[in-house]
């Protein structure tokens, strides 16, 4: 880990990757009885991620999970590269780079938990939410003062859009 301050990286950044569970999501599942796995997602961090996009930022999703029901709602706010049931995540960042020609270091990734290590070891930025475990936390430049779940999504985009003067910073009536 060097010794700039997390700052420092923000006006670079042109590309952010989440992890879903614990980040997108507080991490817990509801089951149903009948089995259906059921994730509650901030409607905040959803309206930063659509802004994000809007803006022309990339943005990607890479998930050891397979539930369909988040990519209906990812793509519903115009993420297009959303891979679930990643395993091997640092197989999907490669892809994911490649294919859209992007340096590691104007990435900014955020991560919970050990699966999201290797790859947040690559990135530019990696970021993880309050509530992270230990390991990931040390392997941060940068920890939210937000849960998963509750704004830590949208605390990183929002300060990376403010630094590069691309926030939505007063309402706008075109959304009236």
């Amino acid at each position: 880990m060097d010794d700039k301050s997390y700052k420092e990286y923000l006006e670079h950044i042109s590309t952010f990757i989440f992890d879903v569970d614990g980040v997108l999501t507080d991490g817990t599942i509801t089951v149903t009885t009948s089995g259906e796995m059921l994730r509650r997602m901030n409607i905040k961090d959803g309206y930063a991620i659509k802004t994000a996009v809007d803006k022309g930022f990339n943005m990607c999703i890479i998930s050891g999970g397979t539930n369909e029901g988040v990519r209906v709602r990812l793509t519903g706010l115009g993420v297009k590269d959303i891979y679930l049931g990643a395993h091997n995540k640092i197989e999907q960042l490669k892809d994911y780079l490649n294919a859209n020609t992007i340096n590691l270091e104007n990435v900014l990734y955020m991560g919970d938990d050990i699966p999201d290590a290797p790859v947040m070891k690559l990135v530019g930025l990696p970021t993880c939410p309050q509530d992270a475990v230990p390991e990931i936390k040390a392997l941060s430049k940068y920890i939210s003062h937000k849960n998963g779940g509750k704004g830590a999504v949208r605390d990183v985009i929002e300060q990376v859009l403010k630094v590069q003067g691309k926030w939505n910073g007063s309402y706008d009536a075109k959304y009236d």
